[in-house]
């Protein structure tokens, strides 16, 4: 009889043992009791967010239908569709940032080639502590330097991200990962083992005792002594993933491959439970098949391993040997290990001794779930009692604007992406720096897509609905501002731990917010992730929902970037939105920046006007009648004028919009609107009309300088070297590289 104590240390309460003991009908053994733990841990059971989800129409769907795939789909053309995803890897950075972001970035990337996509675009949201402490720098820069260094080497492109800093994120950063495939429809390779007397080949690297226990990691909390659960993060490999890219594609177009899982999370155990599950077979495999890296590992460690670059196949007997032919093509192994059996079950050997011999749907869909306790947190109900009465109106504009565009959270990524490939693969439309979203070309057709990521902890920990709200707008409307007509969105949601009530409250909040504007502005959740337990002893991190978002261009070559061209007039394009009290400074980083204010409500948002914004960005672009777009979102209309200056390297003099105070109408972050710019004037205004939106003509594009009438005059060489300096400084002025796969990577000073 084991202690309690066995299964406590595994993640697993008294009363989840007592389940598992029912379902098989005896004592589990040791590697069936591994098995249940990561099974059942939240990071791959959902055991605590699951009920939320089900908010989500494509979630609710997919879960009734009897399981999840490893990415979702949405329709490109008739021939081909495209595979997006985002993911978590914060615990894993949070102690061993190079290798915790890189195998981020190389799980992400075979989520969508085990779907039959070619990864086309990588896409990051990093979000750590302020740059004035050492230890965040360390971070910071490793974590860069690792999806650099992978993300380069597998030769796809990095083509946008974002990147925030606060010091709710100094004990537990945030490292995002997304990835977006292009498939051709009868490539699509779902995970699947769905015939009897298939082969259940192992692909890919061989296996060790790196990231044993990783789905339990990333379901606690860190602590003091996180250090020392670095064997819990994988180690990657870049170049054999590329070839795992390679040489799936190839045989999955060959038709030799009937179902296929990467070794993610969970490792062996997900990869063999869940794709019988979900085809009411079983699986069967002997552990002293699989290719191992120490000769002395057990059954227990080789089920539960991370291993990166591994991916298992089922193939038919029939195409067994085709398949290993074109493995061994791309110098890797694919071993057989065992068959799809018809029993239910996943049976584990070891040399033909029974190890584990437990249901598969035991494992998956018998994971139990909590609807948790939720409760109003105090700060919440300060914060819609928040007013700006004690908040002097701004005296020194121009020295405001300059100081918003230094701040780190506005300033210039470049030395961020300045280390990542984005033009690999030739395909890269809209480049980093260039626009609010990028823009993949589709090779064969004139089809662009446009890819963003975005979020706001601050906004969604003040209000979790309605920052959740216009996370998902301000993605979309991203995409849109580039030209494309919005589809699908993903999200990876971070939080703190669950079982704390104002927590969970959080998380459900960000969920009806995420659910109601997908809903409202026609983009579903295809796919997500939901990370938990992101706190340390400093606390827990900001509510930090981001979202992917996926729009389609008819035409690549009518895309639309953010920045200024000489001679055009601008005008600020926007919805009719509810009164606001705060003027849009509730929230924002005017007043966290200038001010030193966290507090207030984010700015209301109506999602049926956003929508109209949103048709109206995408119809100008495709109609070739903008020369730029840009969104106002963080630091507002002054900020956003600014960066289209910067962007375009040309000034621009406007008349200052809007009424009531000056710090709202220039920094203030009300919801739905975008400046644009063009050449026809009256065929704007008629698209606006038509679409019951706001059309506010405000002056026009060129000189040196940025003239706000009346309020300011700023050099645009002084604003470039506000937004653009910034960042390096925070870093110590600049770095020393040396190479690391190929690539720069930065050193850590001192």
């Amino acid at each position: 009889m084991r202690s309690p104590e066995t299964w406590r240390q595994l993640g697993l309460n008294d009363d989840e043992y007592e389940k598992i003991v029912q379902l098989i009908g005896r004592e589990p053994t040791e590697t069936e009791l591994g098995m249940f733990s990561v099974m059942w841990s939240e990071h791959c059971g959902y055991k605590f967010s699951r009920p939320a989800l089900r908010l989500f129409k494509n979630y609710r769907e997919a879960q009734d239908a009897g399981g999840f795939e490893n990415a979702g789909l949405i329709s490109l053309t008739e021939d081909l569709g495209v595979a997006m995803k985002v993911e978590s890897h914060n615990h894993p950075t949070a102690v061993e940032p190079f290798q915790g972001a890189a195998t981020g970035v190389g799980g992400i990337v075979r989520d969508i080639f085990t779907m039959g996509a070619r990864p086309v675009a990588l896409l990051n949201s990093l979000r750590f502590g302020p740059l004035d402490d050492a230890r965040n720098r360390y971070l910071f820069e490793q974590a860069v330097a690792g999806i650099g260094g992978y993300g380069n080497c597998i030769g796809v492109p990095t083509v946008a991200g974002e990147v925030s800093f606060h010091p709710r994120y100094s004990g537990n950063p945030l490292v995002n990962a997304m990835a977006v495939g292009i498939v051709k429809r009868e490539m699509i390779t779902y995970a699947r083992a769905d015939e009897p007397g298939s082969i259940v080949l192992y692909v890919g690297a061989r296996t060790g005792r790196d990231g044993i226990h990783g789905a339990t990691f990333a379901s606690v909390a860190l602590g003091e002594d996180s250090e020392e659960k670095r064997p819990n993060v994988q180690i990657g490999d870049p170049f054999m993933e590329k070839l795992l890219i390679e040489a799936c594609l190839e045989a999955i177009e060959k038709g030799l491959i009937s179902g296929m899982q990467d070794m993610g999370a969970a490792g062996l155990t997900c990869t063999t439970c869940e794709p019988s599950a979900k085809s009411n077979t079983g699986v069967e495999i002997d552990v002293a098949k699989v290719p191992v890296r120490e000769q002395d590992m057990t059954p227990y460690e080789i089920m539960l391993s991370e291993s990166q670059e591994r991916m298992l196949c089922f193939v038919t007997p029939q195409n067994a040997e085709a398949a290993k032919a074109v493995f061994a093509k791309w110098d890797l192994q694919a071993v057989e290990i065992g068959r799809v059996t018809d029993t239910g079950k996943v049976t584990v050997l070891n040399r033909g001794e029974i190890v584990a011999d437990v249901p598969s749907k035991a494992l998956t869909n018998e994971c139990p779930t909590y609807r948790l306790p939720i409760e109003e947190p105090e700060y919440y109900r300060r914060a819609k009692a928040f007013t700006l009465d004690a908040v002097p109106d701004v005296a020194d504009a121009k020295g405001a604007l300059l100081k918003l565009l230094a701040s780190p959270n506005i300033a210039c990524k470049r030395w961020v992406y300045r280390q990542y490939d984005h033009t690999v693969q030739a395909a890269t439309a809209l480049l980093p720096g260039q626009g609010d979203a990028a823009v993949i070309a589709v090779e064969g057709t004139e089809k662009g897509i446009a890819v963003k990521i975005d979020g706001n902890g601050r906004y969604c920990y003040f209000d979790p609905f309605v920052g959740a709200q216009i996370a998902v707008a301000e993605a979309l409307r991203n995409v849109a501002c580039t030209g494309g007509e919005p589809k699908a969105i993903t999200d990876c949601l971070n939080f703190g731990n669950p079982q704390r009530p104002e927590v969970f409250w959080q998380f459900w909040r960000c969920v009806e917010g995420i659910a109601s504007a997908s809903d409202v502005l026609g983009a579903p959740v295809v796919s997500g992730n939901v990370s938990f337990y992101n706190e340390s002893e400093l606390g827990e991190v900001f509510p930090t929902p981001t979202i992917g978002a996926l729009g389609v261009l008819k035409k690549v070559d009518r895309r639309v970037g953010a920045g200024f061209q000489p001679g055009h007039r601008i005008a600020i394009v926007a919805a009719p939105t509810p009164a606001d009290r705060l003027e849009g400074l509730g929230a924002s980083e005017y007043l966290s920046v200038v001010c030193g204010i966290e507090d207030g409500l984010p700015p209301p948002i109506d999602l049926y006007c956003e929508a109209k914004l949103h048709k109206f960005l995408h119809s100008g672009a495709s109609s070739t009648l903008f020369r730029s777009s840009h969104d106002c979102s963080d630091g507002g209309f002054a900020v956003a004028l600014a960066e289209c200056c910067i962007m375009g390297g040309v000034g621009a003099s406007v008349q200052m919009p809007g009424q009531g105070r000056l710090d709202g109408r220039l920094f203030g972050e009300t919801q739905s609107r975008a400046i644009v710019s063009y050449q026809d004037e009256k065929a704007v205004e008629r698209l606006a009309e038509r679409l019951g939106l706001a059309f506010v003509p405000i002056g026009e594009t060129g000189g040196e300088e940025i003239v706000i009438e009346g309020v300011l005059a700023l050099s645009l060489s002084a604003a470039r070297d506000a937004y653009e300096t910034a960042l390096p400084s925070a870093m110590g002025g600049g770095r020393r590289y040396l190479s690391l796969f190929g690539i720069p990577r930065p050193l850590r000073s001192g």
